[in-house]
């Protein structure tokens, strides 16, 4: 027998409230290990730029580097 489209509605909604559930655990334990590594001396503020950095590709990573050289130099940060 087949579910009712009101059925398959609401099974999806609270897949997706679970879901929503799971992630905000997740971000709950990442803001913890942000927090343990600030507690023995590390820049949390530092890491989250090296987390960005490692998602890219390379050639991506390459390209915004070299960009962002560029800027800091006509703007005489270097």
């Amino acid at each position: 027998m087949a579910e009712s489209a009101d059925d398959r509605l609401r099974l999806l909604i609270e897949r997706i409230e679970r879901l929503e559930e799971e992630k905000k655990g997740i971000g709950d334990d990442i803001k913890d290990v942000y927090s343990e590594a600030k507690s023995v001396g590390y820049d949390p503020k530092i890491m989250r730029q090296i987390v960005r950095l490692r998602k890219l590709k390379p050639d991506d990573r390459r390209e915004m580097e070299a960009i962002l050289d560029t800027y800091k130099n006509a703007l005489g940060l270097e």
